[in-house]
């Protein structure tokens, strides 16, 4: 492929993301009461909040509808054409119904407004169109009109979809806001990724706890390296009987290594140790251990107790596994 050529879709690929950004910054002036009357509605919900599309606004209520449940909203997808054979049983009088459609004219959806009706739910749309039957029909309507698709022919869904999606994670931040939903809660609707476990296991969990690399303030150079290599964590820690003194890492031995030469096996280890290393408690949570060592630029804290004695090492390895 030429320069030409590739230039070429780069240029196509930068309007596209203009295009769609310049339809969530337009949507987001259109925002007004219709939008907050929405929230005040579902967290007055004593139900489900149940999403409903077809086509490519399916797809997008299906994404929304993930993202409540997992934000504190109890939520779920209904395809609107199993609803009509059947699936309507799904809908309790107690839930809020969230229907997408550019158009508002999808026939799919419309179908199953009778019935929504008539089970007394209360309906938000979220169309392009405030004169559509499905704003028409609703109890309260959100714009999602744009300008025009980015596609290059302004006519795959692709602005239209960008701002559906965009307006249902607003949503849900609203509702984690005013729900004062926590990063506990949000760990306690995700056991099993890598952020449910950082914010819910604690630091004793995972720490280094048995044959810590510790030497004493006057172990020699020898001692040192042996210490390091045996402890297989890349530092050791320099200890007064139970008072810690400080780290050494085996990038400050090299160090000394290079500058001192001949003179290396001379030293004592609080002639390289950092003075006052990190620490933290073993009730601690990960993301907290994470969270200092990102603040500070280590890779390693140093766990102690109350009194301040050593009980083990954690490092980012073992909080990223």
């Amino acid at each position: 492929m030429n320069i030409e050529s590739k230039n070429r879709i780069l240029d196509i690929a930068g309007k596209v993301l203009q295009s769609e950004a310049e339809a969530i910054l337009h949507i987001k002036e259109c925002l007004n009461g219709e939008f907050v009357a929405a929230v005040e509605l579902i967290l007055a919900c004593e139900g489900k909040v149940i999403l409903t599309g077809i086509g490519k606004s399916g797809i997008i209520a299906k994404k929304v509808a993930a993202t409540l449940a997992s934000t504190g909203t109890p939520s779920f997808y209904l395809n609107p054409s199993e609803a009509f054979h059947g699936d309507l049983g799904m809908i309790s009088k107690e839930d809020v119904i969230v229907a997408l459609s550019y158009s508002g004219e999808t026939d799919e959806v419309l179908r199953i407004i009778p019935f929504i009706h008539e089970n007394g739910n209360k309906i938000i749309a979220m169309t392009g169109n405030d004169e559509s039957a499905l704003a028409k029909n609703s109890d309260i309507h959100i714009n999602t009109n744009i300008e025009r698709e980015a596609c290059i022919l302004d006519l795959a869904p692709t602005s239209s979809t960008t701002a559906q999606l965009a307006l249902g994670d607003a949503l849900a931040c609203a509702l984690v806001k005013m729900r004062n939903f926590t990063a506990d809660d949000f760990a306690r609707l995700h056991p099993g990724g890598s952020l449910g476990r950082r914010l819910l296991m604690k630091v004793e969990q995972v720490m280094r706890r048995h044959d810590l690399p510790v030497v004493s303030e006057e172990a020699t150079a020898a001692e040192m390296i042996h210490s390091i290599s045996r402890g297989g964590l890349g530092l050791i820690v320099v200890q007064r009987g139970e008072e810690i003194l400080g780290i050494i890492t085996d990038g400050d031995i090299r160090r000394a290594m290079e500058s001192r030469q001949s003179a290396f096996f001379d030293i004592h280890p609080m002639d390289i140790a950092t003075r006052e290393p990190k620490t933290i408690h073993p009730n601690s949570k990960l993301i907290d251990a994470e969270k200092q060592m990102t603040r500070h630029k280590v890779n390693s804290l140093l766990v102690v107790n109350d009194e301040n004695h050593l009980v083990g090492v954690i490092q980012i390895y073992d909080i990223k596994l």
